[in-house]
């Protein structure tokens, strides 16, 4: 995938999915779901190269979300 050699996290999910809430609390960059709709109303997240806002967001095997101050994260599923 172009864009991805500068990744600063891969995270490994043990199930299909993983929401950007919930991508947001593993990285310890909010402690809350409700923390997580506040940062993403403030700061441009962007996945797969486009924007998106939405904590409920399904993140899936391949995904890469750009996340500021924490940089490029990419999604990858256990075996």
């Amino acid at each position: 995938m172009i864009g991805c050699e500068n990744l600063a996290n891969v995270i490994t999910i043990d199930r299909e999915f993983v929401t950007l809430g919930q991508l947001l609390q593993m990285l310890d960059v909010v402690s809350t779901g409700g923390m997580a709709k506040a940062f993403l109303s403030e700061h441009p997240i962007y996945i797969n190269g486009e924007q998106d806002n939405r904590r409920g967001r399904k993140l899936r095997n391949g995904d890469v979300v750009l996340i500021p101050g924490t940089g490029k994260v990419k999604i990858e599923q256990a075996l």
